[in-house]
C-alpha cells in the first residue's frame, strides 16, 4: 500500500552522493611496464535475487537481529498518520497498520485486512474490514480504528503534514479541518466492519491508494483522550504503541534501539520467531558488523559500500529497483502555514529557469554513476521512476551533462564574470553565491560533495555549503522543512510510494513541495493526472508525459539518480522474500541457527 506520507525517503530514503572527485588515472592500471585499461566491475541490477534460498532446517523461535543503517538517531515516531522519514518507517514495518495489500502495477487487491470496492460514477468507495483481527492489545479492530486516523489528519490542531490536496478530496473534510464541523460529512459508518467514503472527484489513483484513500488503521481505543496536538510527544507512540503488525513493540530505546516480540493476535497467525531487535548501526561500521556475524539484515544499505559485502559468504545481497529518485531542489518561496500553500518568490536567487538548468547540467552525474556505484545507480531523465513503466517517459532526455551549454545558458541569461575572477556575478553585477544544503552520511560524503561544488565552479558558478559542512539527517529535513534563509539549493531523496501521482510531492498545497514552486499551468497538469478524465489508460498516460516535460523546462527540481536498493541478509535466515508484488509475510519468515553465521 502506498506510503502516503511520501517518505522522505524522504522523507526520505538518506541521499547518497558520490565517492570522491573522478578523473586521473584511476581508469588505468599497470602491468608488465604497460599501462592498459582496467575494465570497470559493474553490477548488473536487474539480477539480484528478491529472496534468500535456504533449505536448511529451522530451530523453533530464535532472534532475527536486524541493523538500521543510520548515521542519525531514528526519531521514533511510532504513527502512521505523524512520522515524516524513511527510518521510523523502516522500524514500523515490522508492526504495521497497513489495511490494504497490493497486486501487480501496485493496484490494492482483497488480500489485506481491508478490500475495497469502488463506485466511480458516484464518487464513492466502499471500505470492508476482515471480522476478527485484533489489536496487539488483543482488542478487536473496527471501522472506528478506520475512520480515526481522518479525524487525526483533518482536525484543527493536527501538527502532522499529511492534510493536503488528496485529503481534501474527501467530502467535509475542509469543513472539519477549519472547525466548523464536528465530523467529516464524507465519511459514513455502515457498521461496525464498513465504512463508506464519498470524495469530490475519484481518479484512477483510487486503485493505487489515492484520491484521498487512507491506507493505515490507528487503534481508537488507546489514542482517543490523547489530544491531537498531543499525539506526537505521547508516550502512547514513542514508548508502547499498539499496532496491527507481525510483532508488537516490547522495549524501545530511543533513537538507539527497538526489540519487538511476536504479536500472538497477529490476524495471519502467530510468527514463528521470537523476537526481533533493531539497532542504529553506522554506515562505516555496518560492513564489519555483518562480516562478523553480528546481524542478519540491514535496512538502508548504502549502494556506496557494496563493495563491502558483495564477496562475504555469510550473506546474500537482495537487491530491487526502489520506488525513489535522488534530486535537487531549488528554493523558491515560502510554505504559509495560515493558508496551507507554498508562496512562489518572484525574485528567489535561483528564480531563473536558465541558472537552475544550467546548475543541472553542470553535474557530471553520469560519470559517478558509471564510476562510483557499480551499476547500483543511473542517471534519472524523470520524476517518474522507471517501475512505474505506463507512464515513465523514457523519451526524455534530462539534463545529461554538457558543462558547454551549462556556460551558454548562464551567459545568455547575464550571468557573468565581471570582474575576471572566474566566478559569475549576477544579472546586476553583484556577487552570486549559492548556499546548498546536503546530508552526511557514510564516511565518503565530504569528498562525494566537493566534486559537485567543483563541477559548478567549472562553469563559473561559486556554490558553497550552507553550514559550512554536510548536515545532519534530521537537522537537514528541519531546515529545508523550514524553508531556511540559508538554503538556495538542496539535495535529497523522495520515495514515491506505490501511487506515482506527483499531487503529493508538488501540488501547491503539499507540506512535501519543498522547493516551494508553484503556477496555474502545474495546477492544470496535476489535476489532469487525477481527474475523472484520465480513467481512460491513454488519457492519464499522456497527462503525465505533459507534467513531466513541463518540470524538466522549468526544472525547480530535477532528478540525478534512479535507484536500486540492496538488502544483505545472514544466510541463516528463511523464508524472506522482498518482491515487490510476491513479498512474503513476516510471520513465515525463519531462522535455521541460533546465531547469525559469520
Amino acid at each position: 500500500m502506498k506510503k502516503k506520507n511520501w517518505f522522505l525517503v524522504s522523507m526520505l530514503l538518506a541521499l547518497a552522493l558520490v565517492l570522491a572527485a573522478c578523473g586521473g588515472d584511476k581508469g588505468k592500471e599497470s602491468s608488465g611496464g604497460k599501462e592498459k585499461e582496467k575494465e570497470e566491475e559493474k553490477v548488473d541490477a536487474s539480477a539480484f535475487p528478491v529472496a534468500v534460498e535456504n533449505n536448511d532446517e529451522a530451530i523453533k523461535g530464535g532472534t532475527l537481529q536486524v541493523a538500521l543503517v543510520n548515521d542519525s538517531p531514528f526519531k521514533g515516531i511510532f504513527l502512521a498518520e505523524l512520522y515524516e522519514d524513511a527510518y521510523d518507517d523502516k522500524i514500523m514495518a515490522f508492526a504495521s497498520n497497513s489495511l490494504y495489500d497490493t497486486k501487480e502495477d501496485f493496484l490494492i487487491s482483497d488480500k489485506g485486512i481491508a478490500s475495497l470496492k469502488v463506485d466511480a460514477d458516484n464518487n464513492k468507495v466502499t471500505v470492508k474490514i476482515r471480522e476478527g483481527v485484533k489489536w496487539s492489545d488483543g482488542e478487536p479492530l473496527t471501522i472506528e480504528d478506520v475512520i480515526f486516523p481522518y479525524e487525526i489528519i483533518g482536525h484543527k490542531d493536527y501538527t502532522g503534514v499529511r492534510y493536503d490536496g488528496d485529503f481534501k478530496n474527501i467530502i467535509g473534510a475542509e469543513e472539519y479541518h477549519a472547525g466548523k464541523a464536528k465530523t467529516i460529512s464524507g465519511l459514513k459508518k455502515i457498521d461496525d466492519h464498513t465504512l463508506e467514503i464519498t470524495f469530490k472527484k475519484l481518479s484512477p489513483a483510487i486503485y493505487n491508494g489515492g484520491d484521498g484513500l487512507w491506507g493505515t488503521a490507528a487503534p481508537k481505543h488507546y489514542l482517543k483522550d490523547v489530544a491531537i496536538k498531543d499525539l506526537i510527544k505521547s508516550d502512547k507512540i514513542r514508548k508502547a504503541p499498539v499496532t496491527l503488525g507481525t510483532f508488537k513493540f516490547d522495549k524501545i530505546v530511543n533513537g538507539e534501539s527497538v526489540q519487538f516480540v511476536a504479536n500472538e493476535h497477529y490476524w495471519r497467525g502467530k510468527p514463528k520467531i521470537d523476537k526481533v531487535v533493531l539497532t542504529t548501526v553506522p554506515s562505516t561500521q555496518i560492513a564489519e558488523a555483518l562480516k562478523a556475524g553480528k546481524y542478519d539484515i540491514a535496512t538502508s544499505y548504502s549502494a556506496t559500500n557494496y563493495d563491502g559485502v558483495k564477496d562475504l559468504k555469510n550473506l546474500t545481497v537482495l537487491g530491487r529497483k526502489e520506488l525513489a529518485y535522488s534530486y535537487v531542489g531549488f528554493k523558491l518561496g515560502k510554505f504559509d502555514s495560515k493558508t496551507g500553500e507554498s508562496i512562489t518568490d518572484p525574485n528567489a536567487k535561483m528564480g531563473d529557469v536558465s541558472l537552475r538548468q544550467a546548475f543541472a547540467y553542470a553535474m557530471d552525474v553520469e560519470q559517478v554513476a558509471d564510476e562510483y556505484y557499480s551499476g547500483l545507480r543511473s542517471r534519472s531523465n524523470s520524476l517518474i521512476p522507471p517501475v512505474f513503466s505506463a507512464f515513465y517517459d523514457d523519451t526524455l532526455e534530462g539534463f545529461k551533462y554538457d558543462p558547454e551549454k551549462a556556460k551558454k545558458l548562464l551567459d545568455d541569461a547575464g550571468f557573468k564574470d565581471v570582474d575576471g575572477d572566474g566566478l559569475r556575478e549576477d544579472k546586476n553585477g553583484k556577487k552570486l553565491e549559492i548556499k546548498m544544503a546536503g546530508m552526511s552520511g557514510d564516511d565518503k560524503d565530504e569528498a562525494m560533495m566537493q566534486f559537485y561544488l567543483q563541477n559548478w565552479k567549472d562553469v563559473g558558478l561559486n556554490v558553497v555549503l550552507t553550514t559550512g559542512r554536510l548536515i545532519e539527517f534530521n537537522s537537514f529535513y528541519d531546515k529545508v522543512k523550514a524553508d531556511d534563509k540559508n538554503i538556495d539549493v538542496y539535495m535529497a531523496a523522495w520515495g514515491t510510494g506505490t501511487n506515482p501521482s506527483p499531487l503529493g510531492l508538488y501540488g501547491r498545497d503539499s507540506s512535501y513541495n519543498y522547493s516551494r514552486f508553484t503556477s496555474p499551468e502545474l495546477d492544470k497538469l496535476l489535476a489532469k493526472i487525477d481527474s475523472k478524465e484520465a480513467i481512460d489508460p491513454e488519457v492519464r498516460a499522456k497527462a503525465f508525459k505533459d507534467w513531466q516535460i513541463y518540470m524538466a523546462e522549468q526544472a525547480p527540481v530535477f532528478p540525478t539518480y534512479y535507484r536500486t536498493e540492496i538488502m544483505p541478509v545472514n544466510k541463516r535466515v528463511k523464508n524472506y522474500n522482498k518482491d515487490w508484488v510476491n513479498a512474503t509475510d513476516l510471520n513465515v519468515l525463519e531462522l535455521t541457527a541460533e546465531e547469525p553465521i559469520k
